[in-house]
């Protein structure tokens, strides 16, 4: 089967949105609570990381309401179209709390802001795989992630043109660029894909396939099929008949602790990097305004030119070794960053590689969650991917933010080389999770040579 881009792409808007305003949460929201409101890096943190605090319960719980959600609409977008609203209205009040210097309304928006974007992130991951075969959400996941990516190369190119220089500059504009894209991409989502239709036609063009090719697709459902038979036939005589609850077999089970181990390593490194750069490049490094937004630019767009290639690499070599090499990559670049005293045009050079490196985990990780979990379970299992990365993104803020407060701003990247390392090597512990190829639907098709 091939992968429908066009339709991917659509899907993709909605975490195109979502990536735009966490590239600005990120690299602005510091500052202001900084410059603005005079909070150290310590309480800073703190504050960082609770989007994350919140995250933990919220995108568990969206993910399996929507997984019980059944609408004329579909599962995933009432949650994506109601979130969205209301994330655009808390966001542009933190503008308006800056200019007051109004700490109160500042920090009870953006609480409110974020269990907006709590209300549909998990929705809006989950719904590529509601419409992709399993065998093509690595490339499915890629293009998501480049729309993602896309997302937050518009960010930083808003940061770069619209954040004037000094401590206190005016971020309405930017603001209200974020917004008016958050706005223009789920609307172009709402008309352009019809969740029923969709599973519909997809289920459609998975028979055809079938029938041309004489393989048997492998989906939720045929996986789940196959669980139930296998746990009917070892079952009981006495319990013969009675419906079987499926559970994670204990190997899937370990496979699953080692990645979401690994997820939780990894982002620890790397959020403490995006999280704090825009405040050490402008401590150690010396540059002003939006200046720091180029590396992140550069990283972002390197990523967005390898999140394809790395979907094919993925479904050549397999997820897993795709995974290894690029946390080797960002693990090379971070302990090379501990000897760079000053900007110089070869850290372009290391973020292009960061980039690729965290493209290569981003394409594979979640679909290797989807791969071990069943169907049903999807919106599930994907709020449990985001409560361990935003389990890792509470931790780092606050530790990494001590650090650099109370040791040196200079402690930032050797503090993201030992937490990718270790990710690497629980990561290699992950046994499951690859994707399975297509079955023939009779032994002699397996004699069969595939294209």
């Amino acid at each position: 089967m091939k992968l429908n881009y066009k339709r991917t792409v659509l899907i993709g808007l909605a975490f195109l949105s979502i990536c735009a305003f966490w590239q600005m949460y990120d690299s602005i929201i510091p500052l202001i609570l900084q410059n603005t409101f005079g909070i150290g890096e310590t309480l800073t943190g703190t504050i960082m990381a609770a989007d994350n605090v919140l995250a933990i319960f919220l995108l568990p719980l969206f993910g399996a309401l929507s997984d019980k959600t059944d609408t004329r609409f579909g599962r995933r977008m009432p949650f994506i179209v109601t979130g969205t609203v209301l994330a655009v209205i808390f966001l542009m009040l933190l503008p308006i709390a800056d200019r007051q210097v109004n700490v109160v309304l500042f920090i009870v928006s953006l609480f409110a802001l974020l269990v907006s974007m709590g209300l549909y992130r998990s929705p809006a991951v989950a719904l590529m795989p509601d419409l992709t075969p399993n065998k093509l959400r690595s490339k499915g996941n890629a293009i998501i992630n480049l729309m993602g990516a896309v997302g937050g190369v518009y960010t930083l190119i808003m940061i770069k043109l619209l954040v004037g220089k000094g401590d206190r500059p005016d971020y309405m504009p930017l603001f209200v660029s974020v917004a008016a894209l958050m706005v223009i991409s789920v609307g172009i989502l709402v008309i352009t894909i019809s969740e029923k239709k969709i599973e519909a036609k997809v289920a459609a063009e998975i028979k055809a396939y079938e029938d041309s090719t004489g393989l048997k697709v492998e989906t939720e459902d045929t996986i789940e099929e196959e669980q139930l038979l296998e746990a009917e036939k070892n079952s009981s005589d006495e319990n013969k008949g009675k419906t079987v609850k499926m559970q994670m077999p204990p190997e899937v089970k370990r496979s699953m602790a080692f990645l979401l181990t690994s997820i939780f390593l990894w982002f620890t490194a790397y959020n403490a990097v995006t999280t704090a750069f825009s405040r050490y490049t402008k401590v150690v490094w010396h540059l002003e305004g939006g200046g720091f937004a180029d590396c992140l630019m550069v990283a972002t767009v390197a990523a967005i030119l390898s999140y394809v290639p790395i979907g094919n690499l993925a479904g050549r070599i397999g997820r897993k070794k795709t995974i290894l090499v690029g946390i080797v990559l960002m693990s090379i670049c971070y302990f090379a960053a501990i000897f760079v005293g000053q900007y110089h045009g070869l850290v372009n050079v290391a973020f292009a590689v960061i980039g690729i490196g965290w493209a290569a985990i981003n394409v594979n990780s979640y679909p290797m969650i989807v791969e071990m979990s069943k169907g049903s379970d999807i919106g599930k299992f994907t709020g449990t991917y985001y409560t361990f990365s935003m389990a890792a993104q509470i931790l780092t803020p606050i530790l990494s933010g001590f650090l650099l407060e109370n040791v040196s701003y200079r402690t930032l990247f050797p503090y993201a080389f030992v937490f990718s390392v270790l990710a690497f090597i629980t990561m290699a512990q992950v046994r499951h999770g690859d994707a399975r190829p297509d079955k023939k639907k009779s032994l002699l098709e397996n004699f069969d040579v595939d294209d």
